[in-house]
């Protein structure tokens, strides 16, 4: 019979989120797992201001996909459960063609991404990982609850975008999808729901990072 795989120690899972965080912070997520949603799709001819509101809500974005291999880094280094271990891990894979997609999406409109995204990510491991702490129930339930404020974000983005962008509203819509799908998935995996100061707290965490992101 062929040998059991040995369990990730510490310091395998340590050594992983130290690759993850590198990885992400210098752009080695670019190739994706699939095809970006927009690539048949001409670019608009838009307007200055137009360009300015694109780059500031795809880079606010970019920064949420940031934050959200941050999370999944910090959950899965102190998950209890393998199984939950792995479907963090699979959920930071799947938002990596995001990561991908925005960035382009970014530097299309001749803009940068933010110039903070090493302190994006560091938060966001650090609460990830509070939460793992925490129990897995309320790891999923922070996952669940972290996805609905980001697919309220997302349906917020596609309603300012311009309407001749066809292309950024294409990659939003696919994110939407997969997002929703990540938050019935963490539900169903058993995640309980937070109390309502803490998902007032998040929020309001997320209105201060979306609203600094959206110009650095």
């Amino acid at each position: 019979m062929p040998a059991l795989a040995r369990p990730l120690s510490l310091a395998d899972r340590l050594c992983m989120s130290a690759d993850n965080a590198l990885r992400t912070l210098t752009g080695a997520y670019r190739q994706t797992e699939r095809a970006e949603p927009a690539a048949e799709l001409p670019e608009a001819e838009l307007s200055a201001d137009e360009r300015r509101e694109v780059a500031g809500l795809m880079r606010v974005n970019h920064v949420g996909e940031i934050c959200a291999q941050a999370l999944y880094a910090g959950q899965a280094l102190t998950a209890r459960l393998p199984e939950v271990r792995g479907a963090m891990e699979r959920a930071a894979l799947e938002e990596n063609d995001h990561l991908a997609w925005c960035a382009a999406r970014v530097e299309a409109m001749d803009s940068h991404l933010s110039w903070l995204n090493p302190l994006w990510y560091a938060g966001s491991f650090a609460i990830g990982a509070g939460a793992g702490l925490a129990g897995d129930r309320w790891s999923l339930g922070f996952v669940a609850e972290t996805e609905r404020q980001v697919v309220s974000h997302l349906e917020g983005h596609l309603q300012r975008l311009p309407e001749a962008d066809r292309k950024s509203r294409a990659v939003l819509e696919v994110m939407r999808e997969d997002e929703e799908q990540h938050r019935q998935q963490a539900q169903e995996a058993g995640g309980s729901e937070l109390p309502a100061p803490v998902r007032g707290l998040m929020a309001a965490v997320s209105k201060l990072m979306t609203g600094t992101a959206y110009h650095l």
